[in-house]
């Protein structure tokens, strides 16, 4: 969809007479039921009389096409302006351009992509803008067949017209190269490149035949995109499935065909608890539905695993068209109904009601992400629901799929992978927290290598030596230690502190948490390691969980003050505090099953409060007396 096209003389007529802003207000509201906040109209004024002064170039055609607010087809992404028209060799060509109001902006070493600005009324991590702008014109490479069929050449770029670029400025930070080249950021004072560059494009106007062609132009997922994800599939040991993997993996992907063949919805619930392999059926589901012509892609709530698991699939490559079919789970509050063919949704426990910086858009994850997509399979442990704004369950899911009329399918995964594949160890740490009550509280048959550690030294440093020959040994805490953001990366600056024991939060500084080189020198909590996997784990048991009469209990006024978790609990308990006491229980035994199962071969955990580690030591000795190892 267009919000505004036209040729380039209805835009500079529009602008000249201050009718620009007012209609693409108007369309908005027509077209999107929505009304324009007031800063988002200002916004447009302001940035679109900096695009006539650039476009104000007798050399760059009248009748070039100019569209502003394109929405992407079956995508919620609006790309902020384009110019389309011939090049010097009468190649269709189009000209993306993301346009950015910011003054001031912060590098970000050694992160991906990523920058630190002043938006949405204080400073927050966005993607460079360069990144933006190429994403989104990969984006339409690799999904609209018009392109694909017709080989129109796409050329991103960004212009921040407030921002004033100085010698050495962190927008040119060498983290940014790749993406600086395929789409250069032009800024305060640079309208003469800009227009050098939209002239190398557009030397010829199409009377914005291409743009129509483009809105117009079928979704689908190009021959380049499906072989590029099906050569990193290919021989990664990270994504072999097995047994009832398989099976799943197998209706899933029949149940997804039959929707593209009927047309009718339909929703899949996938239950399994941790190490069933959940992400493993995802990302082949993804690979294999792109591969057969499909548009699907991968979601989640919470960054870490699709930073991972993009990064596994990547391999050594800094930017890849598969960048595009990661998505977080709050990206659909505004798509069209059925704009992708199957979305696979992760960690589906996670979900949240609302979506945006402030959690005051769209109604409900769970019906947006029903409603976007013909097929939605969502992956679930309900056991796993780790913060108050988790509302992912297995009946939410079957209520919205009944009000959209899409057909509900069940399926379970029960094989353990993790835990040296131990369901005994997930069942004995279920009745060791007081999770629930289980038949197996012994930990019979298992070999999996599980120690109370006297001192938090002692966790480190056998996580330190299990590390040193893969990189897959991490330590984990409960957030009961405020994170300091001013701090985050400095790594001489320790936020947990437990006697003469000292580490930091897990910095900002680099790759994703699992698989930096260095972040086993860090602490990672449960937003960085959920829906991941370690050799070993390390847990450091804050004083939010304790040993008192002879049960497990829970503090929630233990938790940091920087923690978003349990964020309305004080709200919650001056209103309700029956309620509230049982609300923050479950998070915090959640919270510490979900850290405690991280590792495929061992854990090794520190209790702060001496008489949960007394506990924990007794109910571990009873179970190597069981086995004979002591008498």
């Amino acid at each position: 969809m267009l919000v505004y096209s036209g040729l380039k003389t209805d835009f500079m007529f529009d602008v000249e007479e201050d009718a620009l802003a007012p209609k693409i207000k108007q369309t908005i509201l027509e077209k999107m039921g929505r009304n324009t906040p007031e800063s988002e109209y200002r916004s447009w004024e302001n940035s679109m009389k900096n695009m006539f002064i650039v476009l104000s170039d007798p050399q760059i055609p009248d009748n070039s096409g100019v569209a502003i607010e394109y929405n992407i087809p079956q995508t919620a992404k609006r790309v902020d302006f384009i110019i389309s028209g011939y090049d010097k060799e009468g190649h269709p060509s189009i000209v993306v351009i993301e346009l950015k109001q910011w003054g001031t902006l912060k590098a970000i070493a050694g992160m991906d992509a990523l920058v630190e600005t002043f938006t949405g009324g204080a400073n927050r991590t966005v993607v460079h803008p360069s990144y933006q702008a190429w994403s989104y014109a990969q984006l339409i490479k690799d999904y609209n067949s018009t392109v694909q069929d017709n080989q129109i050449e796409i050329r991103p770029c960004a212009y921040l017209h407030n921002y004033a670029r100085v010698e050495k400025d962190p927008i040119d930070s060498e983290w940014y190269d790749d993406y600086l080249q395929d789409a250069p950021a032009f800024t305060k004072g640079q309208n003469g490149k800009l227009r050098e560059y939209i002239k190398k494009s557009i030397v010829k106007g199409d009377n914005k035949e291409i743009l129509y062609h483009v809105e117009n132009g079928k979704i689908r997922p190009s021959k380049s995109l499906q072989d590029c994800i099906g050569k990193m599939m290919k021989g990664n040991p990270e994504f072999v499935m097995i047994d009832e993997q398989k099976v799943v993996y197998e209706e899933v992907l029949r149940l997804s065909m039959l929707c593209q063949k009927d047309r009718k919805k339909r929703t899949v619930i996938c239950q399994g608890g941790p190490g069933t392999g959940k992400t493993v059926i995802a990302v082949n589901l993804l690979a294999e539905l792109t591969q057969k012509n499909q548009m699907a892609q991968y979601v989640s709530k919470n960054s870490a695993p699709r930073q991972v698991y993009l990064r596994k699939l990547k391999g050594s490559f800094t930017k890849s068209n598969v960048d595009n079919m990661f998505k977080g789970s709050g990206s659909y509050y505004d798509a069209p109904e059925n704009m992708a063919g199957t979305l696979i949704v992760d960690e589906a426990h996670r979900l949240n009601d609302k979506s945006g910086l402030f959690h005051n858009l769209g109604e409900n994850q769970i019906k947006e992400l029903i409603h976007a997509s013909l097929c939605s399979v969502f992956f679930i442990d309900e056991d796993q629901r780790v913060t108050m704004d988790d509302i992912g369950s297995i009946d939410q899911i079957k209520r919205w799929a009944l009000e959209s009329d899409s057909q509900v399918y069940e399926m379970e995964l029960v094989s353990q992978f993790r835990c040296n594949g131990s369901n005994g160890y997930l069942a004995w740490l279920d009745d060791v927290l007081q999770i629930h009550e289980t038949a197996n509280p012994n930990l019979d048959d298992i070999d999996f290598d599980i120690r109370i550690c006297d001192t938090p030294g002692e966790v480190r440093d056998l996580i330190f030596e299990k590390n040193r020959s893969t990189n897959r040994a991490r330590i984990l805490a409960g957030y009961c230690w405020n994170w300091n953001k001013d701090e985050d990366n400095n790594t001489e600056y320790h936020d947990i502190k437990i006697g003469d024991f000292e580490m930091s939060w897990n910095l900002k500084d680099g790759a994703p948490f699992a698989v930096s080189d260095t972040s086993v020198n860090e602490i990672g909590c449960i937003h960085t390691s959920q829906g991941l996997e370690f050799d070993y784990a390390g847990i450091i048991i804050g004083e939010d969980m304790r040993f008192e009469n002879g049960r497990v209990v829970t503090d929630f006024t233990k938790r940091a003050q920087t923690d978003q978790s349990l964020k309305g609990i004080k709200k919650l308990f001056k209103e309700n505090p029956e309620e509230a006491m049982t609300r923050a229980d479950q998070i915090i035994r959640n919270t510490y099953r979900t850290l405690m199962t991280r590792g495929m071969k061992g854990c090794y955990i520190y209790c702060v409060d001496p008489k949960l580690e007394k506990y924990l030591k007794d109910r571990l000795k009873t179970y190597r007396m069981n086995k004979g190892e002591i008498t």
